[in-house]
């Protein structure tokens, strides 16, 4: 895995930062394992945007991924690195001796060949792409595709160069640093993934082009400031107006840039032992 840069014969090209694709060594991915993806261009079921800045890119087939790594004791072997448009990172194709296939999240440094495996309730080697429970897991681990219930499958640290820390353990519950520098309290029961995630240059990449951010489903972004007053609480003014407000805020006056938009009784406060900066 490594970064490309470009001469720059084209305007485009000029910052383009792009991945080298090294890793990859297969193009097509297992059928059997995808299944058909339809755009919503941010609408929900009435019809309405609720996200905005959504819609076209390229058509999509969904890698359906193995996230709760609830084969069990058997071990598997890495046969392919595949591209995934539907996340940042790359995905690992493991072979179970059933001759069962799934895709995994490709941690750093698991190439093909390698072996793969997910105990039960035991400690097994602790290399990039073994699962296991954070009761197993030895302080000071990197850890990514952490669960937050047990047997739910991995929900955090999951994007390309995400990784979480095993910093204690005590009362049941191992507390772990997150990706956002957050300290939380995690079941020990709960299982998580050996290894930093893939890709981990990808916060270095630039697309150098608005045609490369309409490939991927992003539509242009406006500013507030430049729209009227009845689009935006920041619009309007004569000439560069400011955004006028003593606050940033949302089209729909909640505070943005920084605001804390966190339930103050949120049932989860109680596992969090440090806030996020």
């Amino acid at each position: 895995m490594g970064i490309k840069t470009f001469i720059p014969i084209t305007p485009s090209s000029r910052f383009k930062v792009n991945s080298d694709f090294a890793e990859i060594t297969k193009d097509k991915p297992e059928k059997s394992l995808t299944v058909s993806l339809k755009k919503t261009g941010g609408r929900n079921n009435f019809g309405r945007i609720t996200v905005r800045r959504r819609g076209g890119g390229h058509k999509r087939r969904y890698r359906l991924i193995d996230f709760k790594r609830d084969k069990f004791d058997v071990e598997g072997t890495v046969i392919a690195v595949e591209y995934d448009p539907n996340r940042t990172t790359r995905i690992a194709l493991v072979e179970y001796p059933d001759k069962e296939r799934r895709y995994i999240i490709w941690p750093d440094k698991l190439n093909v060949g390698d072996k793969v495996i997910s105990t039960s309730d035991t400690q097994t080697d602790i290399k990039p792409g073994n699962c296991m429970k954070l009761n197993y897991i030895p302080l000071g681990t990197i850890i990514h595709n952490v669960e937050l219930e047990p047997g739910k499958g991995g929900v955090i640290a999951r994007s390309a160069g995400s990784w979480a820390q095993v910093m204690a353990k005590e009362g049941g519950f191992a507390q772990l640093r997150m990706p956002s520098g957050e300290i939380r309290l995690v079941k020990l029961d709960c299982r998580a993934t050996i290894g930093q995630v893939g890709v981990i240059e990808h916060s270095s990449f630039i697309s150098g082009k608005a045609g490369r951010t309409r490939w991927l489903g992003r539509r242009p972004k406006v500013r507030g400031a430049a729209m009227n007053p009845i689009d935006h609480p920041h619009g309007g003014g004569e000439g560069k107006a400011g955004q006028g407000n003593p606050h940033p805020v949302t089209p729909w006056g909640k505070p943005t840039k920084g605001g804390k938009t966190r339930k103050p009784k949120k049932y989860s406060n109680r596992f969090i032992i440090k806030r996020r900066k």
